[in-house]
């Protein structure tokens, strides 16, 4: 993800925290500067908002761990300042699988807040959630162990009660479309959570904006879109699904040679507009040379050199026969945005991200075209 930079790796997954993740610890220290009115509350408010995002971190590898025990590759976990996001090459394909996947997070934060019930004490349980947020009424504003403690339990309650809201892209809106998948599949699955995630989000917008609670707003505001992604995600996948690969590469793509130099591929970009070229000895590709690598051999590169000295020389090769939505699925796990096409041995074309939008984008023009046509009239 743009503007984040890894500071762990935790069982072989990347954690990354976003540039704009410093917003929150500024407002933390913030808060509990104005509390205390003392230098070292804003330290403890800093303090509670790194301690809750390693909880956050936790509840995002408790998916992580699950995902990849379903042979789902983890390509790494986001901390922003709403939360955190692990980022899946792909989804699951069974309900059980994303059901399981989904309360594993959730799990995680209660296994956490049950943990610090020992040193807090269960008498305090019953107050955490009051009408002063996470902290009980009677909650003194001195930066202590203690105080860490509670906060931190107060923390992690919210959390699973929040997570736990039915919709997307909530937790709890992935455990609804799991259980509904396994009565009437996902497609219709997704379209009732969805339509289920936005009515509350709306309700949850309006109860805010009525009563002035301008951070709840912000999340009513990202459930909604966050629901409406998860619709286009699964639109796109059933569009997909009934194409081949061997429907959407280019066939009238230029090609390179051995011999070419970086001016040819610049002269192709301008007068073909194609981005990408396959490097070619024989019939068969030895090489990937895209727009991005020659624009950085002409920031850095002097003079005009071979293009076998900038190719990508390890490159996915796909069949023709798979679908359009296996083969975005595998350059998701691979992280690639362009492949090879294969029809057994031979050699076809590339076929890259855009080709692949492109043909989202014809396809479904098409069948609303098709579902505007007028029935024919009985005769």
């Amino acid at each position: 993800m743009n503007w984040s930079f890894q500071v762990a790796n935790v069982a072989g997954i990347p954690i990354r925290v976003h540039i704009t993740f410093f917003v929150i610890l500024l407002l933390g220290g913030y808060q509990w500067a104005s509390l205390t009115g003392t230098i070292t509350g804003a330290v403890f408010g800093v303090a509670l908002m790194i301690l809750l995002f390693v909880c956050v971190t936790l509840h995002e590898l408790g998916h992580s761990l699950v995902a990849r025990a379903f042979g789902i590759p983890v390509r790494e976990i986001v901390l922003l300042p709403l939360g955190g996001v692990a980022r899946m090459s792909k989804n699951p394909e069974k309900p059980t699988h994303e059901l399981l996947i989904a309360i594993a997070g959730p799990a995680v934060n209660v296994i956490i807040a049950v943990l610090l019930l020992v040193p807090v004490g269960l008498t305090v349980a019953p107050s955490l959630l009051t009408n002063h947020g996470l902290l009980p009424a009677d909650f003194e504003n001195t930066p202590s162990l203690s105080t860490a403690f509670l906060w931190l339990l107060a923390a992690n309650v919210s959390l699973v009660v929040f997570n736990l809201i039915p919709a997307f892209p909530l937790d709890g809106g992935r455990i609804l479309r799991a259980l509904l998948a396994m009565f009437m599949g996902y497609p219709k699955a997704t379209r009732v959570a969805v339509a289920t995630g936005q009515f509350i989000a709306i309700a949850l917008g309006l109860y805010s904006v009525l009563n002035g609670h301008f951070l709840l707003t912000l999340v009513a505001v990202f459930i909604f879109f966050g629901a409406g992604q998860e619709t286009a995600e699964a639109e796109a996948k059933t569009v997909l699904d009934t194409l081949r690969v061997g429907d959407a590469y280019n066939k009238n793509a230029l090609t390179l040679a051995v011999g070419d130099r970086v001016s040819r591929v610049v002269d192709y970009i301008l007068t073909s507009y194609q981005p990408d070229f396959a490097v070619m000895q024989a019939r068969n590709p030895i090489g990937i040379v895209t727009r991005r690598d020659v624009l950085a051999t002409l920031e850095s590169a002097p003079g005009d050199i071979f293009v076998t000295e900038i190719m990508q020389r390890e490159f996915l090769k796909v069949d023709a026969n798979k679908s359009l939505s296996e083969v975005r699925q595998t350059m998701g796990e691979k992280d690639t945005r362009i492949a090879a096409v294969y029809d057994g041995t031979s050699y076809l074309g590339l076929i890259g991200l855009e080709d692949i939008a492109e043909a989202f984008t014809i396809q479904t023009f098409v069948r609303r075209h098709e579902h505007l046509k007028p029935a024919p009239a009985n005769v």
